[in-house]
C-alpha cells in the first residue's frame, strides 16, 4: 500500500503534495510504523538521527506530535530538548519506544508548524540576492511577470554564488547578471571559456 493511503488514517499526519528544496527521492522508512505508533499512542522515543551539519549524528529523547507526508516522504514533527523539531523518517538509524507518556499541547496545529518550517527552511535556503535582467523567456522560466516585450531588470534570491553561477547559466543569453560583481565576473570568465574551447 503507497504511503499516501495510509496518511488519513493516522491521527497528526498532514499528507501534502508539493516537495520542499532539495529533496530527492523518497527513502526507505523502515522506523515509520513506530513513529506512527508513537504519533498514536503519544508515547515519547528515543531515537539515532543522521543529519547533514556536524555532528552528523545525534541522540536524543523526543515527544511525536504529528506526521507529514511530502511528495512521498514522511517528516516527523516532534518536541526535543531544543523545542519542536522537524525530523525526516528515513535519516532516523534507530528508534526506541519508551513507558513515557505526553500531551499535545492544545494550541499546538501541525498544518501552521509546517507551513512556518519551510518558510525558515527558504529563508536559510536563501541567503542572499541577485540583480539581473531578463527577456521575456528568461523572465518566464524562473517565474517571474516579463515587463512588457523588453528586458525585465528584478532581485532574485540565490543560495550562493557556486549554486547560482549553475542556475544563470542554465538560462543562457536569457539572462544578464547585474550584481554581485563576484557571480558576474565568474559568469563571465566561463562563458569566455566556452566561447574559446568552441572556436567562437
Amino acid at each position: 500500500t503507497e504511503p499516501r493511503e495510509h496518511a488519513g488514517r493516522i491521527p497528526g499526519t498532514l499528507p501534502c503534495s508539493t516537495p520542499p528544496a532539495g529533496t530527492g527521492p523518497p527513502g526507505q522508512t523502515p522506523h515509520l510504523p513506530s513513529v506512527a505508533d508513537a504519533v498514536w499512542t503519544r508515547r515519547a522515543v528515543h531515537l539515532r538521527y543522521r543529519r547533514w551539519r556536524a555532528p552528523e549524528e545525534i541522540e536524543r529523547r523526543v515527544e511525536p506530535y504529528g506526521l507529514v507526508l511530502k511528495a512521498g516522504r514522511w517528516y516527523l514533527v516532534a518536541n526535543g530538548p531544543h523545542g519542536i523539531r522537524t525530523y525526516r523518517v528515513d535519516q532516523i538509524l534507530e528508534l526506541q519506544s519508551l513507558e513515557d507518556r505526553f500531551t499535545v499541547p492544545d494550541d499546538f496545529d501541525l498544518a501552521a508548524h509546517w507551513k512556518g518550517h519551510l518558510e525558515d527552511f527558504r529563508a536559510r535556503l536563501h541567503t542572499g540576492e541577485a540583480l539581473v535582467r531578463l527577456t521575456p523567456e528568461g523572465a518566464r522560466r524562473i517565474g517571474v511577470t516579463p515587463e512588457g516585450d523588453g528586458w525585465t531588470e528584478t532581485r532574485v534570491p540565490i543560495e550562493s554564488i557556486d549554486h547560482a553561477h549553475g542556475e544563470f547559466l542554465r538560462l543562457g543569453a536569457d539572462v544578464e547578471v547585474m550584481a554581485p560583481a563576484e557571480l558576474r565576473d565568474r559568469i563571465a570568465a566561463t562563458t569566455r571559456t566556452l566561447a574559446t574551447r568552441y572556436g567562437v
